[in-house]
Formats: structure tokens, sequence, C-alpha cells
């Protein structure tokens, strides 16, 4: 299998995890809430990413991470803006909002390039300027005509548009598990907080309380966590940026039809018209990476023979 193969594997395989994981975290609730599976998400990735580390001997270049005062402050910062991005996930999920989620990451990637025109001083091509001006009437059409503000949608495209602006910055100086380690790891006070406060609150910590079914579920959340994470890092090293910006849309295609189809969300005409809007805009910004991919080909100097 050729290198681009394989990285569009990669790629693939980590964005259809994360477009099922809805139904992983439905399946632990009840008796399991948000609050206590991010947790446990928190510090389980954390055991799982030192093992790997153990396993792959990834130490020594850990040791070299950590005796950097700017990605440690990265990574601290990285890590609470992923915390932000899991729990609003998952109160969304628990609480029946998961095509509320898809649009989150349906706008995600027209907002990451916003980032960069207002923060890397990047410059928009014209399509892409279109997307953004569309994307915004879509979430303006959802507020006016559903009549609420989708809070977990936003904090969604927020979130992981910053922690994605945060991971630019670190660059390939942290590798991913290193990476996802030190994140973890500065979220142990918040994880711990949550757990005493989640065991002071009937019916209290639910793990290792319910059937062996559940328990097993709930024990996997950091490998839930670390491998789509550690797929999506093998296969963005190996494929192109534009390969990428198309096939990140498979996430909320598959949670919009997650929420719909399996869990029965409800999808009035108010919705659907918020909903087919985000999607002329996602059209826009696939059509003007698809046009840029076929112009780079078209200006790369021929091979010599």
């Amino acid at each position: 299998m050729s290198t681009k193969s394989a990285g569009t594997l990669y790629t693939i395989g980590a964005y259809l995890i994360w477009g099922f994981l809805p139904l992983y975290f439905v399946a632990l609730n009840p008796p399991t809430g948000p609050w206590e599976v991010v947790a446990w998400r928190v510090l389980l990735s954390l055991v799982f990413c030192v093992l790997l580390l153990a396993v792959t001997r990834g130490w020594k270049a850990f040791g070299v991470i950590i005796r950097q005062p700017r990605l440690l402050w990265l990574t601290a910062l990285a890590g609470l803006l992923i915390y932000v991005n899991w729990q609003a996930f998952l109160l969304g999920t628990l609480s029946g909002k998961v095509i509320e989620t898809s649009l989150g990451y349906f706008i995600n990637p027209i907002f990451m390039v916003l980032l960069g025109v207002f923060v890397l001083h990047e410059r928009l091509r014209r399509l892409q300027w279109v997307a953004v001006g569309i994307a915004a009437v879509a979430v303006a059409v959802i507020i006016v005509v559903y009549g609420s503000v989708p809070w977990i949608a936003l904090s969604l495209t927020f979130s992981f548009g910053l922690y994605g602006l945060v991971k630019k910055q670190i660059g390939p100086a942290v590798d991913a598990v290193s990476g996802l380690t030190l994140e973890s790891f500065w979220l142990i006070p918040i994880a711990v907080v949550t757990l005493v406060v989640v065991g002071l609150t009937p019916p209290g910590i639910t793990f290792g309380t319910g059937t062996p079914l559940h328990t097993g579920l709930l024990a996997v959340a950091g490998v839930v966590t670390a491998v789509p994470l550690l797929l999506f890092a093998a296969g963005t090293r190996r494929v192109d940026l534009s390969v990428v910006g198309m096939i990140q849309f498979v996430t909320p295609i598959l949670q919009f039809l997650v929420g719909w189809l399996l869990l029965h969300e409800e999808m009035p005409p108010a919705r659907w018209a918020g909903f087919a809007i985000v999607w002329v805009a996602v059209a826009v910004f696939v059509a003007d990476v698809v046009l840029q991919a076929r112009r780079g080909r078209r200006e790369e100097p021929a091979e010599l023979v």
C-alpha cells in the first residue's frame, strides 16, 4: 500500500470513529452522566497514553518536550480547549442534541478559515468568503426561525477551532502521543474535582456499579479517545491537506444521520432550512478546496526524465 493510500485510510478511520462516537456515549447513559464520562475520559486517556509511551519507548522525546516552557504552556492551553470541546459534546449528546453537535462540526472548517485570516493574517479566496457568508446566514436562520441560539454547536465550533490553532502553533515539535499525554495531564485537577462533586451528588460515581458490560464500556473511554486522534495524526502526515479537508465532513454527516435516523431526534422544517443553508456553505468550501488542488497540480513543474 502506498503512503498516500495508507494515510487516506488512517484519516477516514479517525473520522468514522468520531462520526459514530455518539452511539458509544449514549450507551453509557444511564447511569453515567456527561460530567463523569468526561472525567474518566481524561484520566483513562492519560493511562492509555502513558502505556503507549512505554511500549513505543517514547519517553526520550517526551523528556525533550517537557524541558521547553513554551510547549508546556501551549499543551496546557490545548488541554483546556479540548476539555471544553469534550464537555460540550457530551452535554449535547446525552441531552438529545446529537444533530446540533453535527452542526458545530459542519461549521468548524469555515471558522478555522476565519482564524487564519484574523490571527495568522492569511488571505481568503473569493469562494472562501462566500462560504463564510453563507455559514453566517445559516446560523442566523437557525437562531431566528428555530427560536434558539445553538450554544452546543457554537461551543464545539469555537473550542475545536481554537484547539486546532494552538496545535498549529505547537507544530511537529510535539508528537501525537506526547501531546495527548500532556493535555490529559494538565486536566487531572479538573477531572478529580469533577469526580469528587459527582461522588457527593446522588446517585454518585457509577464506574463499577453497573453491569459488567457498562463497566467495560466505560473502562475503554481512554482508548476510544486516543485511537482516532492517533489515526488522525498518522493520516495527516501522509496525505495532502486538501484531501483531509474533504474527508473531515464524514464526521458531521455521520453524526447527523446517527441523531436523525438512529436516535430519532426531531428535525422540524425550520431546522432543515438552517441545515440546508449550512450544506450549501460546505459545498462551496469543498468546491474551493478541489479547485485549489487542481490548480496546484497544474502549476507543478514537470519532472525531469
